[in-house]
């Protein structure tokens, strides 16, 4: 019986190769997609779960109070540490400091390489399950020692083998490597660190760390736990939440610091917080096209349904022999069924086809490394599973609907689909349409929100402006030589030295005081270190005052405010105003525009810009812009090997630094715009489909038209109206539904655009035209038709 089904299925496919195709295909386009989104929601679910204490592991994080605002830090002091292993031990079985994204030149013979890394205490590595290939756990007890991952080892040594090799860092230390471990995986937080390095090799390295006068106030470094494997992490953030707030002086104790553990299952997913609270993250993005997936699937599983049940006075013949002849209706419904299952494992197979084909580009779209996971059970058991609901989903309706049919009425010529029976069809469409004119909606607003963001000011000129990283002072040393040097190349046209880079802010100080300063308000301002040219290499412009200049002596105890350090203090005439660091003088001597260092959906932070010539970590060089991008980066190339062989060159272009700023909402907004074509493909792949089913249904009528003196243009409208209508009420549905969901997701940005009507007016008339161009192709055959050929049987 089964093998006959099968049979009468494969004829009945060959047979009607337009609706089969038009059936297979968008089911296949809707399952590879519900399929891409399935394994990059599974990519997203699993980030991080490569550590081996996934479940356990937490970082501590506090919330403090900054001029009234309840601001929450990854970094903390690094006393505490000490402080939770010593009177929390019974709540954690490791406690880690460190202190993460440090860059530094690694060296060994001629091979040199500028690499991002992290310093841990020694538990680290059995605290996140780093997988070691060469050497063991306890590889960082000694300060001298280093492990690079498997990609760096490979670069430094080639074939040889590192382990006890003795490499040069910053050309200044020696470390010996004694491990090496697997590359982290791109759904791993340290996908980026290259080399692990003791924390005790850093406090003997840098300076700085040992001759903090308050250790406590310096929130520069990261700690990781393991909480004990009966110990809940609400409870332990209860225990441990004023542990820094009982430290701190009675300064900094007005910023109300409150410590709690965000567990690693967080991190990715979880990671936004406002006025100290958790507000989500990128898990909206896992809802988000986790619905589009599920609607992607529904529209071609509604094609299905809606060519099924149009087509059904074609079969209704066929369904009432077979009863006539004894077939029970519960034969019928296995027969549709049949039919319905194999159109879906015949799709299936071509989706997973269409998903290994289509991954190279979707990973490159989605920043991923994604692959379909051939040998992992629970993949077959979600995509059979998968398959199985899509059939009963896409099989139900036609099965039941076509099995009802009376075969005494079928056989005498009296059968009639009824008034009503397209009424579901329309329903299903409309369904359609809403769905895509809402994600053509939400497409538009995302873009809309980048584009604004992109537009505004960010008081500074990006073009033709380079960082260029320094973990060697070589250059810092032999600084205007190096200028002069290059100014005599043509390659530049300003050089200056910063503390960090101008895409983002590296240092803060609540230490300040300005006249008028109310004793209980407490602000932490950011602060960036800067030499002479800082303003005229960036391009900033001055509103007040004047910027740093050799001509004044008296620099060096100067700073610039800018527009929003001004309003923060109240200065009404702000040159020439004394405030004070640590209680040491500034003359403020200079009011700058907003310079957008942080994220650029927020309003700019208040910042000092002070003149420090010791605080080097980059240089800034605007390029020539009479000579070519790549012509001056070889000639500032040369420069920099001449005073710092040391170091490999390394730059970056600032305009490209910004851009990556908007990286998670342009990536949300490409692969939206993907989903969202695909959504309208399969949609007007099923329109197409029934417009070509209704142009047959009534091509008698259509040549009794013609013959009557109906034009095309007559009878284009008549065979295009009810699409257009249904498309009309698509877009009254969605527009409101649209609206809701954009307008929330816009309320998470400070800085955000409007929902404007003509982005409603525009994705309605889009999906308008897209209908009438489906249709009409259908229309216009129709009505083109000799009415001879279809009125000669009457």
């Amino acid at each position: 019986m089964i093998q006959n089904y099968l049979k009468i299925t494969l004829r009945t496919l060959f047979r009607n190769k337009v609706y089969s195709f038009i059936n297979i295909g968008g089911l296949a386009v809707g399952m590879a997609v519900t399929m891409l989104i399935g394994l990059w929601v599974w990519d997203e679910l699993s980030f991080n779960k490569y550590h081996k204490n996934y479940n356990r592991i937490a970082k501590v994080m506090q919330h403090i109070t900054n001029n009234g605002d309840v601001q929450t830090r990854e970094s903390v002091p690094y006393p505490l540490a000490e402080e939770l292993r010593k009177n929390y031990g019974s709540d954690f079985k490791h406690v880690v400091l460190s202190m993460d994204d440090v860059w530094n030149v690694l060296s060994y013979g001629d091979n040199k390489f500028l690499k991002v890394g992290s310093y841990f205490e020694p538990q680290g590595i059995e605290v996140f399950g780093v997988k070691m290939l060469k050497g063991s756990a306890d590889c960082l007890k000694d300060p001298s020692s280093i492990i690079l991952s498997e990609s760096v080892a490979i670069a430094l040594f080639g074939k040889i083998d590192p382990l006890d090799k003795v490499i040069k860092m910053d050309n200044q230390y020696t470390v010996k490597v004694t491990g090496v471990y697997e590359d982290f995986p791109k759904n791993s937080t340290f996908n980026t660190v290259t080399f692990i390095a003791p924390f005790k090799l850093f406090y003997n390295r840098y300076g700085w760390v040992r001759t903090i006068a308050d250790p406590w106030r310096a929130n520069a470094f990261q700690i990781y736990t393991q909480v004990d494997d009966n110990a809940d992490f609400d409870k332990v953030s209860l225990k441990i939440k004023d542990v820094k707030l009982k430290k701190v002086n009675s300064e900094l104790a007005k910023m109300k610091p409150t410590l709690f553990l965000q567990p690693m299952a967080n991190w990715h997913l979880y990671s936004n917080f406002k006025d100290g609270f958790n507000v989500g993250g990128r898990i909206q993005y896992i809802w988000f096209f986790g619905i589009i997936g599920a609607f992607v699937l529904l529209l071609a599983c509604i094609n299905f349904m809606n060519l099924s049940t149009a087509r059904s006075a074609k079969r209704a013949k066929e369904v009432g022999v077979r009863k006539a002849i004894g077939s029970a209706r519960g034969q019928l419904i296995s027969q549709f069924y049949s039919e319905s299952f194999l159109v879906v494992t015949i799709a299936f197979i071509f989706s997973l086809c269409l998903v290994q084909l289509c991954l190279p580009f979707f990973n490159e779209l989605a920043n991923k490394n994604i692959i379909i996971l051939w040998s992992n059970p629970l993949f077959w058991l979600a995509g059979i599973s998968f398959s199985v609901f899509t059939g009963l989903m896409a099989g139900t309706y036609p099965a039941l609907y076509l099995s009802s049919f009376q075969p005494v009425k079928v056989l005498k010529g009296t059968f009639s689909i009824g008034r009503f029976a397209s009424i579901p069809r329309k329903a299903l469409v409309v369904m359609q349409f809403t769905v895509s004119i809402t994600l053509i909606i939400g497409t538009i607003v995302i873009f809309r929100q980048i584009q604004y963001a992109k537009n505004r000011p960010i008081g500074y000129e990006t073009n033709g402006l380079v960082s260029l990283p320094q973990a060697i002072n070589e250059i810092h040393k032999h600084f205007d030589v190096v200028k002069d040097e290059l100014y005599k190349t043509g390659a530049i046209v300003s050089i200056c030295e910063t503390s960090g880079p101008t895409t983002e802010s590296w240092s803060s100080s609540s230490a300040f005081e300005w006249p008028g300063k109310d004793p209980n308000q407490l602000a932490e301002i950011p602060i960036v270190g800067t030499s002479y040219d800082y303003g005229k290499t960036i391009g900033w412009q001055m509103k007040e005052g004047r910027d740093f200049s050799k001509a004044f002596a008296t620099d060096s105890s100067s700073v610039i405010l800018n527009e929003s350090a001004v309003k923060l203090m109240g200065l009404k005439n702000p040159i020439g105003k004394t405030i004070t660091w640590f209680k040491q003088p500034f003359t403020v001597i200079g009011v700058v525009k907003n310079v957008i260092m942080q994220s650029p959906y927020e309003q700019v932070k208040p910042t000092i810009y002070n003149f420090n010539k010791e605080d080097v970590a980059y240089i800034l060089a605007k390029i020539n812009p009479e000579m070519s991008a790549s012509m001056a980066l070889s000639k500032i190339k040369t420069v920099f090997d001449k005073y710092n062989p040391s170091q490999p060159f390394d730059y970056n272009f600032v305009d490209e630094e910004y851009a990556k700023k908007f990286g998670d909402e342009v990536q949300i907004s490409k692969l939206a715009s993907t989903f969202a074509v695909l959504a309208i493909f399969i949609s007007c792949l099923g329109l197409f489909g029934l417009a070509s089913f209704v142009a047959e249904q009534r091509t008698k009528e259509i040549g009794i038209r013609k013959v009557l003196g109906a034009t095309i243009l007559n009878l284009w409208q008549l065979l295009s109206k009810d699409f257009v209508f249904l498309v009309m009420l698509s877009f009254l549905l969605a527009a409101p539904i649209a609206y809701f969901f954009m307008n929330s997701w816009l309320k998470k940005y400070e800085y955000r655009s409007d929902i404007s009507w003509w982005i409603f007016v525009a994705s309605g008339l889009g999906a308008l035209l897209i209908t009438l161009l489906t249709v009409s192709y259908q229309a216009i055959k129709a009505a083109s038709a000799n009415p001879v050929k279809s009125l000669r049987t009457e």
